[in-house]
């Protein structure tokens, strides 16, 4: 056992010396090491024997080696390595990734091996080989993920490594460039809601209906996004999407009044993990049915507070963990829709308002009061079923 531990402490040590080696000078690979051993034993015996082409040989190895140990080095200057932006994606997509590596000194680089390191929940780390790249001239690599869990994912290594020409030495070197992954979580196609039907019959009718803005054309426009699947052909803007080279989509004002619905997700309570991933499942799907429904409405959450926009909700959803900290209050003044795992905001939510509860969280002697309206989500149903129904 002590013998086992004790190797596996050498191994470590070996690789750790190894890996500084590598990023801060060169490491000498298994072609290396053995051309560094013959050149020490053809001067040995060069010592003892006095032979002159013993002598020659191992200060040819010796020079071979030298040269193997500087040109990596020389050769990962001079090249710069940017990332493209990475578009949002939903969970069970693919998440595209691309970066660029371009060789701005003057002369060529050859059989470059780029590795960039994403996070665990991504997958394992991605290598590349480059096998040449001349002066001025950039390659772009493009390779692809599955996110299987919302979340924002942030990293900022990628390595280029090379043992050209003679491959007795390896070089490593990291650059900085940062990337930010956002996967947004699942939207569930709501067909009917009547907790938010419920809400938006309760409310004061608005001023002026919000068809007018979805069947404008222009001279209402409030910002431009990416095309989605599914979005209105009519309101793409075909100037800006020539100009870019993609589609890009209208995102129109919308002129309604009369009072705010606010989905507050209790982010600050304590969740069981797959309620909690439930629950922002419900609140990004009620968020979208409620902008279907022309209410105006906005998200809540611990950390976040007050929240409008589909991106800026999404994000938000994206990020949000359970328990965190919460230095914005809950809103008092506006009708809400409460997601929760306890009862104990139930009974004291503002008129109108309605909530969600997950059983899993609530004991059996313990449910709000008849004087709220609301849901207890069943976690062995389907959801989309229990919001529609």
């Amino acid at each position: 056992m002590r013998l086992g531990i004790k190797r596996f402490g050498i191994r470590r040590l070996g690789a750790t010396l190894a890996n500084r080696l590598e990023t801060r000078w060169v490491a000498p690979s298994y072609g290396g090491w053995v051309a560094l051993g013959l050149a020490l034993f053809f001067f040995g015996a060069a010592t003892n024997t006095m032979a002159g082409w013993l002598y020659a040989t191992s200060g040819l190895m010796g020079a071979l080696l030298v040269l193997g140990a500087l040109l990596p080095g020389r050769s990962l200057r001079a090249l710069a390595v940017r990332r493209m932006p990475i578009e949002p994606v939903n969970v069970g997509d693919a998440l595209n990734l691309e970066l660029a590596v371009e060789n701005t000194g003057r002369q060529a680089k050859t059989l470059l091996q780029v590795c960039d390191r994403p996070p665990p929940e991504l997958g394992p780390a991605e290598t590349t080989v480059i096998e040449s790249l001349a002066p001025g001239q950039t390659y772009r690599w493009v390779y692809s993920r599955t996110a299987d869990r919302r979340g924002v994912y942030r990293w900022d290594g990628v390595d280029l490594r090379t043992a050209t020409p003679l491959g007795l030495f390896w070089g490593r070197r990291s650059h900085l460039v940062n990337a930010s992954a956002v996967v947004y979580p699942t939207v569930l196609p709501l067909s009917q809601c009547p907790l938010i039907d419920e809400m938006g019959q309760d409310l004061s009718h608005t001023t002026e209906s919000q068809r007018r803005a979805q069947m404008a054309t222009e001279g209402v426009t409030r910002t431009l996004r990416p095309y989605r699947w599914g979005d209105p052909t009519r309101l793409i803007h075909w100037r800006t999407s020539a100009r870019y080279g993609e589609l890009r989509l209208r995102e129109l004002e919308r002129f309604t009044g009369g009072q705010e619905v606010v989905i507050v997700l209790d982010s600050a309570a304590l969740w069981q993990p797959d309620a909690f991933e439930q629950a922002v499942i419900a609140a990004a799907s009620l968020y979208a049915y409620a902008l279907r429904q022309s209410m105006t409405v906005s998200l809540w959450t611990a950390g976040t507070g007050s929240l409008r926009g589909d991106r800026l909700v999404l994000e938000a959803l994206a990020a949000v963990q359970p328990g965190e900290p919460s230095p914005n209050h809950p809103p008092t003044q506006s009708p809400c829709l409460w997601l929760t795992p306890s009862f104990q905001h139930c009974n004291s939510l503002p008129p109108q308002s309605r909530w969600l509860l997950w059983q899993d969280a609530v004991s059996s002697g313990s449910r709000p009061g008849e004087s709220t309206t609301g849901r207890i989500i069943q976690p062995d149903k389907p959801l989309l079923v229990q919001l529609q129904q």
